[in-house]
């Protein structure tokens, strides 16, 4: 105290003056540290701020991707979409419910009206071009095929089955995942009505394990089940709780696979009238009698007793397999995903294709596509994407890994048999279904720089939109049988509905921006608000009354 009063009132005011921004300092270094949002006025974890595609502004979802994307100023090309308006799920606004972080309490704000997105639907059900009416614009980019538009499944020479290209017949012992995939056809994995895929199903359910032994290659954990008639599966282990969302710091490349994401994909695929992934279901293990006794040498080796005497194991990969990240019983009880085995033989081997649309798996380094706006013009002049149906299979693709949040699609296969007129097969979305409360746009880059979806993905999407039984719903009826059910959390459903609006809202920028480039002079001046309503469809020559 002598000291300081031996001083003179100018130092006394500097040093006073340097302790306090010493003090602010530590402060604010604390706040960024934590990250307790304190600076914003607000006390909450960063990781649990909701982040939505952007659902207010309904003329922004195709330039809003471009600016974030595409832009010469976005330095990193890899920033999420984020924007801090309150979601939209078929009209609702209110976030305060069970599952979503955030303050708590009402809110008050009116819901906006639901858009049934009335001018998309009177485009798909328009009279399609013929020689006395030309193309219409909006048909590049609502695609049909006549050879899909018709019931495919009538014409055997033009969707034959693999059995019929091999000359095979099931025989009387055969099982049913024999039998299910001798009938894989060039168009799809199962037709709709086909009753083996319960079959199969409940073989995976019911059927003892003989053998498991741990699949090779892959990042993560996987097991290779066999069950009797040389019957396989690929089993991924629970590994944390379906509420567990992908931690903040993980890139896409390095998140957990979910098992339950495996499961909710493959109901989706059906769903949405694809049929390209193999039945998938839950089923619940006793990790001591359907896996230690039964298991390979070499996993067994990685099995453990934890201190709270539940029974462990990890085996090995590239990632989360060591003691630190096993997979732990609850004391000896595991639920986990069964995937249903594609055929094996020789003459059924699968092409590996490097996905167009792939990222750059690199924490700084860009890909092509997020950086150049032309770059579906370069893909459209490469086979197979030049003609035929892979172009299209790939918007489709697209728009299910953007329901799912699937950001981990760089490669995709296809059955050499069937030539390059086939489909892609909806392959591991383990990293699926991650993010509730986030809606990554780059998963649809490849429809928003094409511009361009199949005109039954689209029919779909609407009739979901549009129906008393959203997609969440009939979701929700179709895993209610699997055995793990609930399988999903209840946000992954919200997102889901919220979704399809985005898809359906991105749908029509491309035909604003397609009918500006095309005619912008015979655009009338209430076309803007009549597609950001839905309420009306514009009468011009560009869209149909």
């Amino acid at each position: 105290m002598y000291w300081i009063r031996s001083k003179k009132l100018r130092e006394r005011l500097a040093l006073g003056f340097g302790a306090l921004l010493v003090l602010f300092t530590l402060l604010l270094v604390v706040d960024l540290q934590m990250d307790l949002g304190v600076s914003r006025g607000e006390f909450i974890p960063s990781h649990a701020r909701i982040r939505y595609a952007n659902q207010q502004d309904r003329s922004g979802i195709y330039n809003e991707f471009h600016r974030k994307y595409l832009a010469k100023s976005n330095a990193s090309g890899s920033k999420e979409f984020l924007t801090t308006n309150a979601q939209a799920h078929r009209g609702h606004a209110d976030t305060s419910g069970p599952g979503y972080p955030g303050k708590s309490g009402t809110t008050t704000a009116v819901p906006p009206p639901h858009d049934r997105f009335k001018d998309l639907t009177a485009l798909v059900v328009a009279p399609r071009a013929s020689k006395h009416r030309p193309a219409q614009p909006f048909e590049r980019i609502i695609v049909r095929e006549e050879a899909y538009v018709n019931d495919p499944m009538d014409d055997d020479e033009a969707n034959p089955t693999l059995g019929d290209l091999l000359d095979l017949r099931p025989g009387t012992n055969a099982s049913n995942l024999e039998r299910f995939q001798l009938r894989i056809s060039k168009r799809e994995l199962y037709s709709r009505d086909d009753t083996l895929v319960n079959a199969v199903i409940d073989d995976m359910v019911r059927l003892p394990i003989l053998h498991v032994v741990q699949k090779e290659g892959g990042t993560q954990l996987k097991l290779i089940i066999d069950y009797p008639n040389d019957v396989h599966a690929l089993f991924k282990p629970m590994r944390f709780p379906r509420e567990q969302q992908t931690l903040p710091n993980h890139f896409y490349f390095t998140d957990y696979e979910r098992h339950t994401a495996e499961i909710a994909a493959f109901h989706l695929d059906r769903l949405l009238g694809f049929r390209r992934a193999m039945p998938v279901t839950g089923r619940i293990l006793n990790i001591t009698t359907d896996i230690y006794q039964v298991g390979d040498e070499v996993l067994l080796k990685t099995f453990f007793v934890s201190p709270s005497s539940n029974l462990c194991f990890h085996g090995k990969c590239s990632y989360y397999c060591d003691t630190s990240h096993a997979i732990c019983g609850n004391p000896d009880t595991l639920e986990g995903s069964f995937a249903a085995f594609l055929p094996t033989q020789d003459d059924t081997q699968r092409k590996v294709w490097r996905h167009p649309w792939r990222r750059s798996y690199h924490k700084r380094r860009k890909a092509q596509w997020e950086t150049d706006a032309d770059y579906c013009t370069m893909v459209r002049d490469i086979p197979p994407y030049d003609e035929g149906r892979r172009l299209l299979d790939l918007m489709d693709m697209s728009v299910f890994d953007f329901l799912t949040g699937n950001m981990d699609r760089h490669h995709y296969e296809t059955f050499k048999i069937f030539g390059n007129d086939t489909f892609p097969i909806h392959l591991d979305h383990g990293r699926g279904f991650g993010k509730p409360f986030h809606d990554e746009l780059s998963i649809l880059a490849p429809v928003l720089q094409c511009c361009l979806i199949r005109a039954s993905t689209l029919e779909t999407l609407l009739r979901f939109h549009n129906s008393p039984k959203p997609l969440s719903e009939a979701m929700r009826e179709s895993m209610g049988v699997d055995p793990i059910a609930p399988v999903l959390w209840e946000p992954h459903l919200v997102a889901l509905d919220r979704r399809v609006a985005i898809v359906l809202q991105a749908v029509r920028d491309c035909i604003r921006k397609t009918a500006d480039e095309d005619a912008p002079e015979a655009v009338p001046v209430d076309v803007p608000n009549a597609l950001n309503n839905g309420d009306t469809v514009p009468r011009n020559g560009f869209y149909r009354s």
